[in-house]
């Protein structure tokens, strides 16, 4: 948290007090005092302008600080002589206090009247130093302090020649997302400076969805004893990635101490701050390559360009000069700052001209304290605007205050390997994670991990995860623990273990892990699965990987991942023959509704047939029941494409030729699916249900030391039925003994296990779908931010068609029969065939149709006939649709092949019946009269009427007549009679 800050009243008292200290601490800080010398020829026309310097030079920081700040002004003023104003540099040593910060501050403006100060180096410091430079109207100038409780909007007097620590958050938060990290722990400083980051970079994960379970403070001047106590902590906790802000002092002994407590090896992700990788160069180089291997950085980003590595020569050759003692002096990035930052002032204050640099004393009273008698700097407003003017390219990039402090635009990422900090990406504020800077960014902003180089993680050091295994009996195919007795070690192997490192593999971060059997000391089972899960949540170990089951009252105690098995409870059943009650199978094949539709068809098609064709077609003739037999065969026989009939009419071949087609497609589809019947059909499971197992007393089996037991009993209060197993060859065991000889009627298990049973023993079981339940999963304890990576990673793994782990594990037998398919009904049903049915009755419908609209037009003069009464029109249509077609040419071709037989045969027979008649025929018969007197409707003789009496009456007329006309009455008489009889 912020300190305190000093209330008015409370300050008055403390300044009563440094007053002294003042006066001691300007004597002490003489030799310090630094004039920018410029040339003899300008000394006289220039102005002295003093400017004020607080920095700790205890701390090579502040050394540094003050020696770029010298030389940034001993170049500005050799490349710019005509200048008319000269700083004058006051430096004052901090000693790393707060207190001696806020001393020489009130030293610098109240007897040195300086119009500016640089410093001071801290932000504890600044903090002080910042209420004197409001009241006193002079600009305090720092180039090191960056904790963003130090706002530029509310002390307007501040200006921080750096970048604010808030600006680099979303570079961190970008990163953190990139690699999907859902949890991270801060660990920072307990002062202004770690406290003032820790806001903003908690709302920036968020944003990105990642929790901030606990914040670490670390005291300034912790021991190593209490760094420790935290880090204990920190290792009990799921979280394994740790944001670290404070400076490389502090920060490098944290990272000692978490390099001896083993949380520098593989799974744990740590990301420096720019306050450690700024400085990196400051830490011993055996400190960064022991202790800090694979941690991430975000480092401020300084262009390579000549005027830096000019400066950079420089400096070294002036500071070696200075402290020869010191061999390869190290440059970072507050010397940068501070050297902008002195370059900055200097040119605002000659943007300022010929003023007068003089203080105003606003209470002279001999009652006033040092702090009402400090003065108020003329020209600090003015010096605030032009400095908020300046911009100049300077050795951090372009140099330009936005409300008072330096923006920030790039951030370099770094992965320390070696003893050095090695650039593997870069954070723009406008494009987010590139590999590299192009000038021709696109306007997308893009946090991909795939944007960085290849990272160097912590490793080399113990596995952290400890995970429990199952010990199991049989089907070892998901967990399989083979223990080695001369090394007392333990492999373990099976589809659980291959899914488990697959997963482990896809997370953004390294995860180790151990496998923990969980056995006795003789190798056998320590306990059920609910035991082994509650080692979990007992926290004795990290997770549990194995063929646990998702249940929901395990939940409330654990974290299950997403599932990565196929979920669900199955009976397992043997088949039975069913060929015994077969005999009426062959009309299984079609439904009910079919065989009738089919049925009423046939009769249908019959009909029309008959309409069609009695009137033409002699094999449609003869008795009433002769003619329906002839019919219905005709429509029958079309079934097995055997019809004798021949079809006349062009109609009726039209229909015949649709039906057809319609008995084909049936009569395929019947017999395809009547084989299927016979080769599926005849095997039936021997149970469907899950109750009417339970209720008929038969034994039920189980797997034994599952969650399936306590779930039986549930559903049932025979106990005793109950029979456990423990492998695939044990189930099978028992499936084949009757329930009398203690073996069970069905096992109901996991559809995981029943699925392995079906690959080893199939054709012989089936499978029933009996209760619901979400599948395997791994277990891990509550809380823990492993369980969504991994949930995510499973679905990576198990999506899509079968894996290669299942596979290596599972021999699946596609041509095993389907549970589904051999219990569901094959028979077809008419809504397949209703489309053909329809088809078939439009043509037969339209074939009666047009031979109605043929025989109406024919005997429209019956019809039309005005002397008959409607009942005898209607009597003689029916007559005449009864009737042959005598003039079809059916029957002509009949009458012509009789014809040219033998006449004398003919005529011979003709005279014998004459002969043989009594009665002379009368005059008025003919022809058609004979044919009804001879034959009836059907064509046989009439046993009404009496043939030689018609026969006699008839020939009479032809003896009696001898001309040639009579003579062809005769033949044709004699022809009628011959062809009739």
């Amino acid at each position: 948290m912020m300190p305190p800050r000093i209330s008015f009243d409370a300050e008055t008292l403390l300044f009563l007090a440094l007053s002294f200290l003042a006066i001691i601490v300007s004597s002490s800080d003489g030799p310090h005092l630094a004039v920018a010398q410029s040339s003899n020829k300008n000394s006289a026309t220039t102005i002295p302008v003093n400017v004020g310097v607080i920095v700790d030079l205890e701390t090579w920081v502040g050394k540094m600080g003050l020696s770029c700040v010298e030389l940034s002004l001993s170049n500005f003023y050799s490349s710019n002589p005509s200048y008319k104003t000269r700083l004058v540099l006051n430096v004052r040593d901090s000693k790393g206090e707060e207190v001696a910060a806020a001393a020489a501050a009130l030293d610098l403006i109240k007897n040195k009247q300086v119009q500016a100060i640089i410093g001071p180096q801290s932000s504890v410091q600044a903090d002080f130093v910042i209420d004197l430079g409001n009241k006193s109207h002079v600009p305090i100038i720092s180039f090191s302090a960056t904790s963003p409780s130090l706002s530029s909007l509310q002390s307007p007097y501040f200006i921080r020649a750096a970048q604010n620590d808030s600006s680099q958050v979303n570079a961190i938060s970008a990163v953190v997302q990139a690699f999907g990290w859902r949890e991270a722990v801060l660990i920072y400083v307990d002062n202004e400076f770690g406290e003032g980051i820790i806001p903003s970079l908690t709302d920036a994960l968020e944003e990105v969805d990642t929790r901030v379970p606990y914040r670490s403070l670390i005291p300034p001047l912790a021991t190593d004893d209490q760094i420790g106590q935290e880090l204990y902590k920190l290792m009990t906790m799921q979280t394994r990635v740790f944001i670290v802000h404070m400076l490389p002092p502090l920060g490098s002994r944290l990272l000692a101490k978490a390099k001896e407590l083993g949380m520098m090896s593989e799974g744990y992700v740590w990301i420096l701050t720019n306050g450690i990788t700024d400085l990196l160069s400051s830490v011993d180089s055996s400190v960064v390559a022991s202790s800090m291997q694979g941690v991430l950085g975000i480092k401020t980003y300084v262009p390579d360009t000549r005027n830096l590595d000019t400066f950079m020569i420089q400096w070294k050759k002036k500071f070696q000069q200075e402290n020869p003692s010191v061999l390869s002096p190290p440059l970072n990035i507050f010397g940068y700052y501070a050297h902008d930052a002195a370059r900055a002032l200097a040119m605002a204050v000659e943007e300022m001209g010929m003023v007068n640099f003089s203080f105003e004393i606003l209470n002279t009273s001999t009652d006033a304290t040092d702090l009402d008698t400090i003065g108020v700097s003329q020209n600090g407003e003015k010096l605030l605007q032009e400095l908020a003017n300046i911009t100049f390219m300077g050795l951090t990039g372009n140099f330009s205050l936005v409300d008072g402090q330096l923006e920030a635009l790039v951030f370099q990422i770094v992965n320390i390997n070696g003893n050095v900090a090695r650039g593997i990406g870069f954070w723009t504020l406008k494009n987010g994670l590139l590999r590299d800077l192009n000038p021709f960014d696109t306007n997308m902003y893009s946090t991909s991990k795939s944007n960085l180089g290849t990272i160097i993680w912590p490793g080399d050091s113990t596995s952290e995860e400890f995970e429990l295994v199952p010990v199991k009996d049989g089907f070892k195919q998901f967990v399989t623990v083979t223990r080695d007795p001369t090394t007392n070690t333990s492999q373990v192997t099976g589809y659980c273990i291959d899914i488990f490192q697959a997963v482990i593999e896809k997370p953004p971060y390294a995860l180790t892990y151990e496998f923990t059997p969980f056995a006795l000391p003789n190798g056998s089972s320590a306990g059920s699965y609910n035991d082994m899960i509650d080692q979990v949540y007992h926290q004795n170990y990290d997770a549990v990987v194995g063929d646990t089951t998702i249940l929901a009252n395990r939940s409330l105690y654990v974290e299950f991942t997403l599932p990565y098995t196929e979920s669900g409870v199955a009976m397992l059943v043997p088949y039975r023959d069913n060929k015994s009650k077969n005999a009426w199978v062959f009309l299984k094949p079609l439904t009910g509704d079919l065989w009738l539709a089919t049925g009423c068809f046939f009769v249908f098609i019959a009909l029309v047939v008959w309409i069609l064709e009695h009137w033409i077609n002699e094999d449609f003739r003869g008795p009433a029941t002769h003619q329906v037999g002839t019919s219905l065969w005709f429509s029958f026989s079309t079934m097995v494409f055997a019809q004798r009939e021949r079809a006349f009419s062009n109609l009726t071949r039209f229909v015949v030729i649709v039906w057809v087609f319609v008995v084909l497609i049936l009569t395929q589809s019947y017999t395809a699916s009547l084989s299927s019947l016979l080769v599926v059909k005849n095997l039936q499971p021997t149970v469907t249900d899950v109750d009417q197992l339970l209720k008929s007393g038969e034994n039920v089996g189980y797997q034994d030391r599952t969650f399936l037991h306590e779930k039986l009993k549930q559903m049932t209060s025979d106990y005793k039925r109950l029979v456990p197993y423990k492998s695939a060859e044990e189930c099978d065991a028992l499936l084949s003994k009757e329930s009398s000889e203690g073996g069970i009627a069905a096992a109901i298990d996991e559809v995981p296990y029943i699925k392995l049973v079906l690959s080893q023993y199939r054709n012989k079981y089936t499978m029933i779908p009996t209760l619901k339940n979400a599948g395997f999963g791994f277990v891990f304890p509550k809380g823990s931010p492993l369980v969504p990576d991994i949930s995510r990673a499973i679905l990576n793994v198990t999506e899509g068609p079968m894996t290669k782990t299942e596979k290596a594990w599972f021999t699946l037998e596609t041509n095993c029969l389907d549970s589904t398919s051999s219990i569901s009904s094959n028979s077809l049903g008419l809504d397949s065939f209703w489309g053909l049915f329809l088809i078939a009755g439009v043509v037969a419908v339209l074939a009666l149709h047009i031979y109605m609209v043929m025989f109406v037009k024919r005997n429209w003069h019956v019809i039309s006939s005005s002397s008959a009464s409607l009942r005898q029109k209607i009597v003689a249509l029916g007559r005449r649709f009864y009737e042959r077609d005598i003039n079809s040419h059916t029957f002509r071709e009949s009458r012509f092949r009789d014809r040219s037989m033998d006449d004398g045969t003919h005529e011979h027979a003709a005279v014998e019946i004459l002969q043989n008649t009594n009665s002379p025929l009368s005059p008025s018969s003919n022809t058609s009269q004979i044919n009804d007197v001879l034959t009836n409707e059907q064509g046989t003789p009439s046993a009404k009427q009496g043939l030689p009496n018609h026969v006699d009456e008839g020939c009479h007329k032809i003896t009696r007549n001898v001309e040639l006309t009579n003579v062809i009455k005769t033949g044709t008489c004699l022809d009628n009679l011959r062809y009739k009889l």
